[in-house]
């Protein structure tokens, strides 16, 4: 890749005249020395997983074969139909899309894994409920799912997206920063404006401890994916404003670096602390325990 950094990267788009996305394409065709349209086909198709996923997650039973957890997009789905949630219909949309995909992911169901199977359900939940709502072709999904890869490829090289290492800042807050950048671009904004809006989104997230209950990627992880799902509209918007992120992108992924290091092994993907070490947690893992046995 001609980038490592955000910086390098809006830089190179300037230099270019080429969109994030469209730059990220280029890239990657010249490293793996396949044609561009061989690279975009494939990233199509994983994009038709994706949306796969959101359907499944809201027409399928999604219940997790440990029995923790599913179907809540759904609940969350016809609640937005049924009543006047305070968060609204897009953004209810979105979040309950983000659940749909993580829950397929929780049920063994088919998922893509943007950056991580337990950040999963963010971009699909983020692409799709706006793909809906401005009625752009996979076509513009698919370059924008380029921008998220071009994102993702510098947060990863710079500082973590798993959450082993990093806790789940590193999961769940990459996949918001990623989904926020790409649709910024999506919207029209400039590349300085998408990585803007990646440093803003990975702000709210910097500290984010991983603590799955059971070691499960069920509670909290599906929940967040939810969440994300929201932030990454907000940070979007934010950027698109003209809010700009006083640190720099580059300087909040390193300080994500930072903070995973310093983060106790307890806090990262270990169940050995946070809600996973709660009276309940401890429970539900107790539980489990048994029902394997029989």
């Amino acid at each position: 890749m001609n980038f490592r950094t955000l910086k390098e990267l809006s830089e190179r788009c300037r230099e270019s005249g080429l969109s994030i996305g469209r730059l990220m394409l280029q890239q990657q065709a010249k490293e793996s020395g396949r044609e561009e349209a061989a690279e975009f086909a494939t990233m199509k198709e994983y994009y038709g997983i994706m949306k796969d996923a959101v359907h499944n997650g809201l027409t399928r039973d999604t219940t997790s074969r440990s029995g923790l957890t599913g179907l809540d997009a759904q609940r969350v789905a016809a609640y937005n139909e049924s009543s006047e949630p305070s968060l609204g219909g897009d953004a209810g949309r979105a979040m309950a899309y983000a659940l749909a995909v993580s829950e397929v992911n929780a049920s063994m169901g088919r998922i893509v894994a943007t950056p991580t199977a337990g950040s999963c359900g963010i971009i699909p939940g983020v692409f799709v409920s706006s793909q809906e709502r401005f009625g752009w072709d996979d076509d513009i999904m698919t370059e924008a799912l380029f921008a998220a890869g071009a994102i993702g490829y510098v947060i990863a090289n710079n500082s973590f997206v798993s959450g082993a290492e990093g806790g789940c800042q590193a999961e769940v807050g990459s996949a918001i920063g990623m989904a926020a950048g790409a649709l910024a671009e999506l919207r029209g904004g400039t590349p300085e404006q998408a990585v803007h809006a990646v440093g803003l989104a990975l702000k709210n997230t910097l500290g984010l401890i991983c603590d799955p209950v059971g070691g499960l990627v069920e509670i909290p992880c599906i929940v967040r994916n939810g969440f994300g799902a929201v932030t990454a509209l907000a940070a979007a918007d934010m950027a698109l404003a003209g809010v700009r992120s006083v640190i720099p992108s580059d300087e909040v992924v390193q300080v994500m670096l930072e903070v995973g290091a310093a983060m106790p092994e307890k806090h990262r993907e270990t169940a050995g602390g946070g809600l996973a070490q709660t009276p309940t947690g401890k429970k539900l893992m107790e539980d489990l325990r048994k029902k394997k046995r029989r």
